[in-house]
Protein backbone atom coordinates (compact mmCIF):
# COMPACT_ATOMS: atom_id res chain seq x y z
CA UNK A 1 0.00 0.00 0.00
CA UNK A 2 1.68 3.21 -1.25
CA UNK A 3 -0.82 6.11 0.31
CA UNK A 4 -4.02 6.07 2.31
CA UNK A 5 -6.92 8.94 2.10
CA UNK A 6 -8.05 9.58 5.90
CA UNK A 7 -11.53 11.74 5.64
CA UNK A 8 -12.91 12.95 8.60
CA UNK A 9 -15.99 15.39 9.23
CA UNK A 10 -15.46 17.95 12.68
CA UNK A 11 -18.13 19.57 14.77
CA UNK A 12 -17.65 22.78 15.62
CA UNK A 13 -15.87 22.31 19.12
CA UNK A 14 -16.16 26.00 20.23
CA UNK A 15 -15.89 29.43 18.95
CA UNK A 16 -13.39 32.17 19.87
CA UNK A 17 -12.65 35.87 19.04
CA UNK A 18 -9.05 34.74 18.95
CA UNK A 19 -6.90 31.23 18.88
CA UNK A 20 -3.10 32.02 20.07
CA UNK A 21 -1.12 28.92 18.92
CA UNK A 22 2.03 28.32 21.17
CA UNK A 23 2.11 28.72 24.90
CA UNK A 24 5.70 30.43 24.79
CA UNK A 25 6.10 33.86 25.95
CA UNK A 26 4.73 35.69 23.34
CA UNK A 27 1.83 33.42 23.00
CA UNK A 28 1.09 33.98 26.92
CA UNK A 29 1.65 37.90 25.97
CA UNK A 30 -0.60 37.87 23.10
CA UNK A 31 -3.53 35.59 25.21
CA UNK A 32 -3.60 37.57 28.54
CA UNK A 33 -3.55 41.00 26.50
CA UNK A 34 -6.55 39.99 24.41
CA UNK A 35 -8.24 38.12 27.53
CA UNK A 36 -7.72 41.25 29.12
CA UNK A 37 -9.33 43.76 26.75
CA UNK A 38 -12.35 41.42 26.73
CA UNK A 39 -12.19 39.04 24.37
CA UNK A 40 -13.04 35.00 23.95
CA UNK A 41 -9.75 33.48 23.67
CA UNK A 42 -8.16 29.99 23.39
CA UNK A 43 -4.00 29.42 23.83
CA UNK A 44 -3.00 26.02 22.22
CA UNK A 45 0.11 24.32 23.97
CA UNK A 46 2.07 21.29 22.95
CA UNK A 47 3.41 20.78 25.91
CA UNK A 48 2.58 21.01 29.79
CA UNK A 49 4.09 23.80 30.86
CA UNK A 50 3.97 27.64 29.01
CA UNK A 51 6.93 29.89 28.76
CA UNK A 52 8.43 27.87 25.51
CA UNK A 53 12.20 28.11 25.18
CA UNK A 54 11.86 30.52 28.12
CA UNK A 55 10.66 27.80 30.39
CA UNK A 56 11.13 24.32 28.87
CA UNK A 57 13.79 25.23 26.32
CA UNK A 58 16.10 26.87 29.63
CA UNK A 59 17.08 30.05 27.83
CA UNK A 60 15.84 31.81 31.00
CA UNK A 61 17.23 34.75 30.66
CA UNK A 62 15.56 38.49 29.85
CA UNK A 63 18.36 39.85 28.13
CA UNK A 64 18.77 43.32 28.33
CA UNK A 65 16.28 45.76 28.75
CA UNK A 66 18.22 49.22 27.90
CA UNK A 67 20.36 50.87 26.07
CA UNK A 68 23.38 50.43 27.74
CA UNK A 69 23.53 53.72 29.47
CA UNK A 70 20.93 53.37 32.10
CA UNK A 71 17.83 54.07 29.86
CA UNK A 72 15.20 51.29 29.95
CA UNK A 73 13.67 51.33 26.70
CA UNK A 74 11.52 47.86 27.15
CA UNK A 75 8.23 47.98 29.73
CA UNK A 76 5.12 46.90 29.10
CA UNK A 77 4.15 43.20 30.22
CA UNK A 78 8.04 42.21 29.42
CA UNK A 79 8.83 45.03 32.77
CA UNK A 80 5.94 43.01 34.74
CA UNK A 81 7.49 39.65 33.82
CA UNK A 82 10.67 40.22 34.45
CA UNK A 83 10.10 41.68 37.94
CA UNK A 84 7.45 38.53 38.72
CA UNK A 85 9.86 36.13 37.34
CA UNK A 86 12.13 36.61 40.67
CA UNK A 87 9.34 37.01 43.06
CA UNK A 88 9.11 33.42 44.44
CA UNK A 89 12.46 32.35 43.14
CA UNK A 90 15.60 34.05 42.34
CA UNK A 91 16.88 37.08 40.51
CA UNK A 92 19.74 38.33 39.38
CA UNK A 93 18.61 42.16 38.59
CA UNK A 94 21.65 44.30 39.03
CA UNK A 95 21.71 46.62 42.14
CA UNK A 96 21.03 49.80 39.64
CA UNK A 97 18.02 48.22 38.42
CA UNK A 98 16.53 46.61 41.81
CA UNK A 99 14.41 50.05 41.99
CA UNK A 100 13.51 50.89 38.37
CA UNK A 101 15.50 53.07 35.79
CA UNK A 102 18.65 54.45 37.74
CA UNK A 103 18.93 57.83 38.65
CA UNK A 104 22.43 58.11 36.74
CA UNK A 105 23.78 56.71 33.59
CA UNK A 106 25.50 53.38 33.77
CA UNK A 107 26.94 50.82 31.48
CA UNK A 108 25.63 48.08 33.95
CA UNK A 109 22.75 46.66 32.05
CA UNK A 110 19.34 45.41 33.02
CA UNK A 111 18.72 41.71 33.12
CA UNK A 112 17.58 39.18 34.53
CA UNK A 113 17.95 35.21 34.98
CA UNK A 114 15.12 33.42 36.71
CA UNK A 115 13.64 30.08 37.94
CA UNK A 116 12.10 28.57 34.66
CA UNK A 117 9.91 26.05 36.84
CA UNK A 118 8.73 28.86 38.81
CA UNK A 119 8.29 31.78 35.84
CA UNK A 120 6.44 28.49 34.09
CA UNK A 121 3.74 28.05 36.88
CA UNK A 122 3.24 32.04 37.44
CA UNK A 123 2.99 32.23 33.40
CA UNK A 124 -0.20 29.70 34.26
CA UNK A 125 -1.63 32.16 36.70
CA UNK A 126 -1.22 34.96 34.69
CA UNK A 127 -3.49 33.37 31.97
CA UNK A 128 -5.97 32.00 34.17
CA UNK A 129 -6.46 35.43 35.87
CA UNK A 130 -6.90 36.76 32.73
CA UNK A 131 -10.08 34.37 31.78
CA UNK A 132 -8.51 32.77 28.44
CA UNK A 133 -8.91 29.53 27.97
CA UNK A 134 -6.10 27.21 27.86
CA UNK A 135 -5.59 23.50 26.51
CA UNK A 136 -2.26 21.66 27.35
CA UNK A 137 -0.94 18.73 25.75
CA UNK A 138 -2.49 20.04 22.66
CA UNK A 139 -1.33 20.34 19.19
CA UNK A 140 -2.55 22.83 17.02
CA UNK A 141 -2.34 20.53 13.47
CA UNK A 142 -3.16 22.77 10.87
CA UNK A 143 -5.84 25.63 10.34
CA UNK A 144 -9.06 25.77 8.22
CA UNK A 145 -8.90 28.06 5.83
CA UNK A 146 -11.55 29.87 3.07
CA UNK A 147 -9.05 31.31 0.51
CA UNK A 148 -6.71 33.27 2.59
CA UNK A 149 -9.02 33.36 5.47
CA UNK A 150 -8.82 31.36 8.71
CA UNK A 151 -11.58 30.18 9.55
CA UNK A 152 -10.58 28.34 12.83
CA UNK A 153 -7.51 25.29 13.86
CA UNK A 154 -7.56 21.71 13.96
CA UNK A 155 -5.89 20.34 16.82
CA UNK A 156 -4.80 16.49 18.07
CA UNK A 157 -4.77 15.80 21.68
CA UNK A 158 -6.20 12.94 23.96
CA UNK A 159 -9.29 13.98 23.18
CA UNK A 160 -8.98 13.09 19.45
CA UNK A 161 -9.31 15.42 16.64
CA UNK A 162 -11.26 18.79 17.02
CA UNK A 163 -11.99 21.64 15.69
CA UNK A 164 -12.20 25.26 17.39
CA UNK A 165 -13.43 28.60 15.01
CA UNK A 166 -11.83 31.64 15.32
CA UNK A 167 -11.68 35.25 13.96
CA UNK A 168 -8.33 35.85 14.42
CA UNK A 169 -5.36 33.91 14.45
CA UNK A 170 -2.12 34.25 15.74
CA UNK A 171 0.71 32.16 15.17
CA UNK A 172 3.15 32.20 17.99
CA UNK A 173 4.60 28.55 17.49
CA UNK A 174 7.92 29.80 17.05
CA UNK A 175 8.46 27.95 13.81
CA UNK A 176 4.98 29.07 11.83
CA UNK A 177 3.50 25.63 12.28
CA UNK A 178 0.01 26.98 11.74
CA UNK A 179 0.97 29.54 8.99
CA UNK A 180 3.14 27.27 6.80
CA UNK A 181 0.39 24.94 6.60
CA UNK A 182 -2.29 27.29 5.92
CA UNK A 183 -0.12 28.43 2.72
CA UNK A 184 0.90 31.35 4.11
CA UNK A 185 4.73 32.75 2.59
CA UNK A 186 7.51 32.38 5.51
CA UNK A 187 11.38 31.96 5.52
CA UNK A 188 13.13 29.09 6.55
CA UNK A 189 16.45 30.26 9.00
CA UNK A 190 19.34 28.34 10.32
CA UNK A 191 20.74 27.22 13.65
CA UNK A 192 23.94 26.08 14.73
CA UNK A 193 25.04 23.69 17.09
CA UNK A 194 24.03 24.80 20.26
CA UNK A 195 22.76 22.96 23.15
CA UNK A 196 22.90 23.42 27.02
CA UNK A 197 21.29 21.59 30.22
CA UNK A 198 21.21 22.48 33.63
CA UNK A 199 23.24 20.52 36.70
CA UNK A 200 24.13 20.79 39.79
CA UNK A 201 27.58 20.04 41.12
CA UNK A 202 29.07 19.12 44.94
CA UNK A 203 31.66 22.47 44.07
CA UNK A 204 28.24 24.59 42.85
CA UNK A 205 26.49 23.41 45.84
CA UNK A 206 29.12 24.40 48.42
CA UNK A 207 29.13 27.53 47.01
CA UNK A 208 25.13 28.15 47.17
CA UNK A 209 25.43 27.24 50.85
CA UNK A 210 28.39 29.59 51.39
CA UNK A 211 26.42 32.40 49.83
CA UNK A 212 23.02 31.61 50.90
CA UNK A 213 21.60 31.85 46.93
CA UNK A 214 20.34 29.06 45.84
CA UNK A 215 21.09 30.35 42.02
CA UNK A 216 24.67 29.85 42.22
CA UNK A 217 23.96 25.63 42.75
CA UNK A 218 23.37 25.78 39.03
CA UNK A 219 25.55 25.44 36.28
CA UNK A 220 25.94 24.27 32.73
CA UNK A 221 26.69 21.81 30.53
CA UNK A 222 26.26 21.56 26.82
CA UNK A 223 26.82 20.02 23.89
CA UNK A 224 27.37 21.97 21.12
CA UNK A 225 28.48 25.32 22.29
CA UNK A 226 28.43 27.73 19.35
CA UNK A 227 27.34 31.08 20.12
CA UNK A 228 24.88 33.12 18.19
CA UNK A 229 27.30 34.32 14.81
CA UNK A 230 28.25 31.19 14.75
CA UNK A 231 31.81 31.50 15.33
CA UNK A 232 33.24 27.91 15.05
CA UNK A 233 30.73 25.93 14.00
CA UNK A 234 31.98 22.55 12.80
CA UNK A 235 31.96 21.75 9.27
CA UNK A 236 30.88 18.42 9.41
CA UNK A 237 27.63 19.70 11.59
CA UNK A 238 24.80 20.91 9.39
CA UNK A 239 23.08 23.83 10.35
CA UNK A 240 19.05 23.00 11.12
CA UNK A 241 16.12 24.73 9.67
CA UNK A 242 14.66 22.70 12.50
CA UNK A 243 11.52 22.44 10.32
CA UNK A 244 11.41 18.24 9.79
CA UNK A 245 11.26 15.47 12.15
CA UNK A 246 14.65 14.23 10.29
CA UNK A 247 16.17 17.59 11.80
CA UNK A 248 15.17 17.97 14.44
CA UNK A 249 16.06 14.29 15.90
CA UNK A 250 19.29 14.26 14.80
CA UNK A 251 20.05 17.38 16.75
CA UNK A 252 18.46 15.76 19.22
CA UNK A 253 20.66 12.68 19.36
CA UNK A 254 24.08 14.48 18.26
CA UNK A 255 23.95 16.98 21.45
CA UNK A 256 22.59 14.23 24.31
CA UNK A 257 25.21 12.03 23.16
CA UNK A 258 27.44 14.33 23.75
CA UNK A 259 26.39 15.73 26.74
CA UNK A 260 26.56 12.13 28.06
CA UNK A 261 29.92 11.91 26.54
CA UNK A 262 31.45 14.48 29.07
CA UNK A 263 29.66 12.96 32.13
CA UNK A 264 31.34 10.04 31.47
CA UNK A 265 34.72 11.45 32.11
CA UNK A 266 33.22 13.01 35.64
CA UNK A 267 33.19 11.46 39.08
CA UNK A 268 28.88 10.00 39.07
CA UNK A 269 28.49 10.65 42.59
CA UNK A 270 29.78 14.38 42.61
CA UNK A 271 27.10 15.49 40.25
CA UNK A 272 23.86 15.42 38.63
CA UNK A 273 21.64 17.10 35.70
CA UNK A 274 18.70 19.14 37.05
CA UNK A 275 17.00 19.74 33.57
CA UNK A 276 17.76 18.63 29.63
CA UNK A 277 15.80 21.36 27.59
CA UNK A 278 12.60 19.62 26.81
CA UNK A 279 12.02 21.14 23.23
CA UNK A 280 14.94 21.98 20.69
CA UNK A 281 17.13 25.17 21.54
CA UNK A 282 16.54 26.53 18.25
CA UNK A 283 16.21 30.16 17.83
CA UNK A 284 15.37 30.71 14.00
CA UNK A 285 13.49 28.22 12.17
CA UNK A 286 11.22 29.82 10.33
CA UNK A 287 9.62 33.44 10.23
CA UNK A 288 6.53 34.65 8.19
CA UNK A 289 7.70 36.56 5.12
CA UNK A 290 5.55 39.59 6.01
CA UNK A 291 5.27 42.20 4.68
CA UNK A 292 8.50 44.07 5.80
CA UNK A 293 11.96 42.61 7.40
CA UNK A 294 13.47 43.86 9.89
CA UNK A 295 17.39 44.55 9.06
CA UNK A 296 20.38 45.93 10.87
CA UNK A 297 20.71 49.36 8.91
CA UNK A 298 17.55 50.15 10.67
CA UNK A 299 19.22 50.85 13.61
CA UNK A 300 18.03 54.45 14.64
CA UNK A 301 14.69 54.86 12.02
CA UNK A 302 11.35 55.97 13.08
CA UNK A 303 8.66 53.87 11.37
CA UNK A 304 5.42 55.33 10.90
CA UNK A 305 3.71 52.13 11.51
CA UNK A 306 5.98 51.06 14.74
CA UNK A 307 4.07 48.89 17.12
CA UNK A 308 7.18 48.84 19.80
CA UNK A 309 10.86 50.12 20.29
CA UNK A 310 13.65 47.63 20.93
CA UNK A 311 17.35 47.62 21.76
CA UNK A 312 20.08 45.90 20.65
CA UNK A 313 21.10 43.17 23.82
CA UNK A 314 24.32 42.77 22.76
CA UNK A 315 25.72 45.98 21.70
CA UNK A 316 24.67 49.48 23.32
CA UNK A 317 23.08 52.15 22.15
CA UNK A 318 21.75 50.07 19.18
CA UNK A 319 17.69 51.27 18.98
CA UNK A 320 15.27 49.70 16.77
CA UNK A 321 11.51 50.37 16.00
CA UNK A 322 9.47 47.37 14.91
CA UNK A 323 6.75 48.19 12.29
CA UNK A 324 3.39 46.26 12.02
CA UNK A 325 4.52 45.31 8.64
CA UNK A 326 7.06 42.57 10.66
CA UNK A 327 4.04 40.67 11.61
CA UNK A 328 1.13 40.66 9.32
CA UNK A 329 0.48 40.17 5.63
CA UNK A 330 -1.66 42.34 3.83
CA UNK A 331 -3.17 39.38 1.76
CA UNK A 332 -3.64 37.25 4.85
CA UNK A 333 -5.88 39.10 6.54
CA UNK A 334 -6.60 37.65 9.72
CA UNK A 335 -3.14 35.88 10.18
CA UNK A 336 -0.47 36.98 12.27
CA UNK A 337 2.66 36.37 14.75
CA UNK A 338 4.92 37.82 16.71
CA UNK A 339 8.36 36.35 18.96
CA UNK A 340 10.71 34.53 16.92
CA UNK A 341 9.03 34.03 13.78
CA UNK A 342 8.14 37.79 13.22
CA UNK A 343 10.26 39.07 10.07
CA UNK A 344 13.78 39.83 10.50
CA UNK A 345 16.91 39.59 8.25
CA UNK A 346 20.26 37.92 9.42
CA UNK A 347 20.92 40.18 12.80
CA UNK A 348 17.82 41.48 12.46
CA UNK A 349 16.09 38.47 13.33
CA UNK A 350 18.12 37.50 16.35
CA UNK A 351 17.00 40.98 17.42
CA UNK A 352 13.64 40.13 17.65
CA UNK A 353 13.69 36.48 18.63
CA UNK A 354 14.65 37.28 22.52
CA UNK A 355 12.48 37.36 25.32
CA UNK A 356 11.82 40.81 26.36
CA UNK A 357 11.16 41.47 22.10
CA UNK A 358 8.62 38.32 22.27
CA UNK A 359 6.95 39.29 24.96
CA UNK A 360 6.17 42.85 23.45
CA UNK A 361 5.65 41.98 20.16
CA UNK A 362 3.42 39.01 21.55
CA UNK A 363 1.25 41.92 23.48
CA UNK A 364 1.11 44.10 20.33
CA UNK A 365 -0.15 41.54 18.10
CA UNK A 366 -3.08 41.01 20.38
CA UNK A 367 -3.92 44.38 20.37
CA UNK A 368 -4.05 44.56 16.54
CA UNK A 369 -6.26 41.44 16.35
CA UNK A 370 -8.61 42.51 18.74
CA UNK A 371 -8.79 46.34 16.79
CA UNK A 372 -9.02 43.80 13.54
CA UNK A 373 -11.71 42.15 15.02
CA UNK A 374 -13.30 45.84 16.03
CA UNK A 375 -13.00 47.66 13.21
CA UNK A 376 -13.86 44.44 10.75
CA UNK A 377 -10.97 45.45 8.91
CA UNK A 378 -7.91 43.47 8.54
CA UNK A 379 -4.81 43.20 10.53
CA UNK A 380 -2.36 44.97 8.36
CA UNK A 381 -5.03 47.50 7.92
CA UNK A 382 -5.89 48.32 11.60
CA UNK A 383 -5.75 52.40 12.52
CA UNK A 384 -1.64 52.68 12.99
CA UNK A 385 -2.73 56.40 15.32
CA UNK A 386 -5.15 54.25 17.42
CA UNK A 387 -3.29 51.38 18.02
CA UNK A 388 0.01 53.00 18.88
CA UNK A 389 -2.14 54.71 21.49
CA UNK A 390 -3.15 51.43 22.77
CA UNK A 391 0.19 49.74 22.90
CA UNK A 392 1.26 53.42 24.91
CA UNK A 393 -1.39 52.76 27.18
CA UNK A 394 -0.20 49.24 28.01
CA UNK A 395 2.86 50.82 28.43
CA UNK A 396 4.78 49.91 25.29
CA UNK A 397 7.47 52.48 23.92
CA UNK A 398 6.38 52.68 20.26
CA UNK A 399 8.67 55.26 19.43
CA UNK A 400 12.44 55.54 20.99
CA UNK A 401 13.11 59.30 21.92
CA UNK A 402 15.83 60.63 19.66
CA UNK A 403 17.88 62.21 23.00
CA UNK A 404 18.55 58.77 23.28
CA UNK A 405 20.30 58.57 19.66
CA UNK A 406 24.45 58.68 20.27
CA UNK A 407 26.44 61.38 18.03
CA UNK A 408 27.92 58.68 16.18
CA UNK A 409 24.83 56.08 14.82
CA UNK A 410 28.01 53.84 13.28
CA UNK A 411 26.16 50.37 13.63
CA UNK A 412 28.82 47.57 14.36
CA UNK A 413 27.60 43.89 15.02
CA UNK A 414 30.07 41.54 16.27
CA UNK A 415 33.36 43.50 14.92
CA UNK A 416 31.47 44.29 11.60
CA UNK A 417 29.80 47.72 10.30
CA UNK A 418 26.61 47.36 8.87
CA UNK A 419 27.32 48.62 6.00
CA UNK A 420 29.84 45.53 5.46
CA UNK A 421 26.92 43.23 6.18
CA UNK A 422 25.79 42.12 2.91
CA UNK A 423 21.62 42.75 2.92
CA UNK A 424 22.15 42.70 6.21
CA UNK A 425 22.65 39.21 7.06
CA UNK A 426 25.84 38.67 9.47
Amino acid sequence: MDNITITKTLNVKKKYDIIVCGGGVAGVAAAVTAANNGYSVLLIEKSNILGGLATLGLINLFVPMCNGRGKQIIFGLCEKWARLSGKYGYDTIPEEWKNGEPKKPTDIRYIQRYSPNIFALQLTEELINSGADILFDCIACEPVMDANTCKGVVTESKSGTEYYACKMMIDVTGDCDVLRRGGVPVVAGENFFTYVAKMITLESCEKAVKEQNIYKAFTDISGGKINLFGDNQPEDIPKWSGLSVDEVTDYLIRNQRMVLEKLKNTDRISRDITHLPFMPQFRTTCRLDADYALKVEDAYKHFDDSICAINDFEHRDHLFEVPLRCITRKDYPNMLTAGRSAAGIGYGWDLLRVIPVAIITGQAAAHVACMSIKDKIGAADVNISLLQLSLEKDDIMVHFPDEYIPEDKTVVIHGKKAAQIDGGHL
